[in-house]
């Protein structure tokens, strides 16, 4: 899953960034809302957790542009204005939640969960076959039982999982999976899928590779 987080608070950005990250999310960090804007514009991200008090453009700019576009990504709003009109004013611009500072990072971590959850039509587990995954506690387990995967192999298996039976583009799925700091080429995609299949096949799970688009992931037949 890949986050914009907008917040000019330098301190507080690099904390929501690290806390995001350790949680398992692909975290973009910007500081105003102009390059906020210019990322939503180029880049596919699953959700915004969004400041409403940033230099250039202000947060709810931020939102109605993104929303004039038929974006319809997953806002989180933080603010410091606590006032009723405020939280009117961005639920109707089309935010998804509000979140008032100070909050406890648990909380956050929560919403976001949430709104995740509301946007795959509210599922917590993704199953296929013996495969689960917990979408709340990113935990992957095969026939009951802990499976071990890395944060990529995972953010490559729930993109796959939740698109099971379709293709799902190379270049899109190493965009989802990306940041800023870790940008994923479509032959590091290749790698991810190559470990998936090593971890996976024994249990008949299997990924097809569409030559020239990307992947598959076969609906399952029980060996």
């Amino acid at each position: 899953m890949r986050i914009l987080l907008v917040e000019d608070d330098s301190a507080l950005r690099d904390t929501l960034s690290q806390a995001l990250r350790l949680a398992g999310y692909g975290v973009d960090p910007v500081s105003d809302g102009r390059a906020a804007d210019n990322a939503l514009a180029a880049n596919i991200y699953d959700l915004v957790v969004l400041d409403l008090g940033l230099p250039y453009l202000d947060g709810m700019t931020v939102l109605r542009r993104l929303r004039d576009r038929k974006n319809r990504t997953p806002v989180l709003v933080l603010t410091a204005r606590d006032g009723i009109n405020e939280r009117v004013q961005g639920l109707k611009t089309g935010a998804d939640d509000y979140l008032t500072k100070p909050f406890a990072l648990p909380e956050l971590e929560a919403r976001i969960e949430a709104l995740l959850r509301r946007a795959a039509g509210g599922q917590v587990r993704l199953t296929h076959g013996p495969l689960e995954f917990d979408l709340d506690g990113h935990v992957v387990s095969i026939n009951g039982e802990p499976a071990h995967f890395s944060v990529r192999e995972m953010m490559v298996l729930e993109v796959l999982m939740q698109r099971a039976g379709q293709v799902v583009i190379k270049t899109r799925l190493a965009q989802k999976i990306s940041n800023w700091d870790d940008e994923i080429g479509v032959n590091t995609i290749e790698v991810y899928i190559h470990r998936l299949r090593k971890k996976l096949e024994p249990w008949g799970i299997r990924i097809r590779t569409i030559h020239g688009l990307g992947y598959l992931l076969e609906p399952y037949a029980k060996i």
